[in-house]
């Protein structure tokens, strides 16, 4: 067993320990203890970070229970009565054992799924999707678990979502960016291979690029032959470009796959997964949990949860990312994009912690919010993936050049991703006050 791996998976007789209270927020890149390190997907979450088929809400084991609506989402979800009726020791249990479940449930078919390459890739994203809300259960409800052990648990949680992460966030944001570079150089299939024909128009006589581009999109404009010609350069360039690219992020992915399956076969990780299999049959919660009712103890950390979301999106430039086009987030400043991510993470706190209140009652607008955070997130990362790409020693300054207008499009992406997370969330900013 590995030192931090071992102590995880022995729960028993631990004294309660960690600071009091919860942790707090922050703003500064690497001082956000409040949502990383509760929300445990590693630096990248991909599509499956918080949507798509395997992000299904969770199926309570008791009777139905009413819930918000997601019309305020300035205060907690309505208590039903089944809620009422329970002490938040069954309630917060429930919740846990049934993502712990899931989690050793996923592990299996991890294991079962062999060579099959896209069985094992879902199989990850269950397994990230359980780790992911048990984490961020114990986050949020800490002050009714066992904090010690807890705590480790999550931080051992977050190592493994994060490893698993990896690789699929290096295919993906592959995919964003050859797909970009398509866009960008008319290259898609609706244009055929215009870029190639300018391209050779570029490199051939003046006389056969100004045909050429009379033959199929925007005309290229005759110009005399010491003008620049920013569509020649870009496709010249562009296929060079996407090369690098690509060269550069199946390197990593491979790097990705290969610590994944060294974790996976580590001492830690089964240490991580004996601590989820004990969760699974005895959740660790303080003795005051067993005293308390649900509908009395667990919608104040519920809310405390949101207050923390609406404190930091208070902080957030959303006056002038309001406004299209503002050119806010062309620089590429990880400073200015930090508090965005923390944003992001906390969306998914508020988002989990009314799940496990309210599970038949999601919040639509908070799901949007954490939509348009995702795209926000994507661009960034594949803005700075261009940009790493473009410091390459000794590349060719058409390269450079395609990869600097490539990096540009994405931090436009991100700009747009900052302007749709204001028209979602300050049209409901009225009745959080009312």
């Amino acid at each position: 067993m590995t030192p931090g791996g071992a102590g995880v998976a022995q729960r028993h007789d631990q004294p309660t320990g960690g600071p009091v209270g919860r942790t707090g927020i922050g703003y500064e890149p690497g001082g956000a203890p409040g949502a990383r390190s509760a929300v445990v997907d590693g630096p990248y979450g991909g599509n499956d970070g918080m949507y798509g088929p395997d992000d299904a809400p969770y199926a309570p084991m008791t009777a139905s229970r009413s819930g918000d609506d997601g019309t305020d989402r300035g205060a907690a979800p309505d208590i039903g009565a089944d809620l009422a009726s329970h002490m938040a020791d069954e309630v917060l249990a429930d919740y846990l054992h049934q993502q712990s479940a899931d989690f050793l449930r996923s592990l299996r078919l991890h294991r079962e799924s062999g060579s099959d390459a896209e069985g094992a890739g879902e199989a990850a994203r269950q397994l990230r999707r359980a780790a992911r809300r048990i984490s961020a259960t114990l986050h949020t409800f800490r002050p009714l678990t066992e904090e010690a052990w807890a705590d480790q648990l999550r931080s051992e949680l977050g190592w493994l979502s994060g490893t698993l992460a990896r690789e699929q966030a290096c295919a993906a944001r592959r995919e964003r960016l050859m797909a970009a570079l398509q866009r960008l150089t008319g290259r898609g299939p609706e244009r055929g291979d215009r870029g190639d024909r300018t391209g050779r128009g570029e490199r051939g006589k003046r006389g056969d690029r100004t045909t050429t581009g009379s033959s199929t999109g925007p005309a290229t404009p005759s110009a005399p032959s010491t003008d620049p010609d920013p569509d020649g350069a870009l496709s010249a360039g562009a296929a060079r470009a996407g090369a690098l690219l690509d060269r550069q992020l199946t390197l990593a992915r491979t790097r990705a796959h290969s610590a994944a399956l060294q974790a996976l076969g580590s001492s830690r990780f089964h240490a991580v997964a004996d601590s989820v299999a004990v969760l699974a049959s005895e959740a660790p919660l303080a003795r005051t949990a067993a005293e308390l009712p649900a509908d009395e103890a667990l919608p104040p950390l519920v809310e405390q949860a949101h207050r923390r979301l609406t404190e930091a999106v208070a902080a957030l430039p959303l006056s002038r990312a309001g406004y299209p086009y503002n050119a806010a987030a062309l620089a590429a400043d990880q400073r200015q994009d930090a508090p965005w991510h923390q944003v992001r993470m906390l969306v998914r706190l508020s988002r989990y912690a009314r799940e496990l209140i309210a599970p038949e009652a999601g919040d639509l607008l908070l799901a949007e919010a954490g939509r348009a955070l995702e795209w926000h997130r994507d661009a960034a990362e594949a803005a700075a993936a261009a940009a790493a790409a473009a410091r390459t020693p000794r590349i060719a300054p058409a390269t450079a050049y395609a990869l600097g207008v490539l990096h540009a499009d994405q931090r436009h992406e991100v700009e747009a991703a900052r302007f749709a997370f204001g028209r979602v969330w300050l049209p409901r900013t009225p009745d959080r006050k009312g």
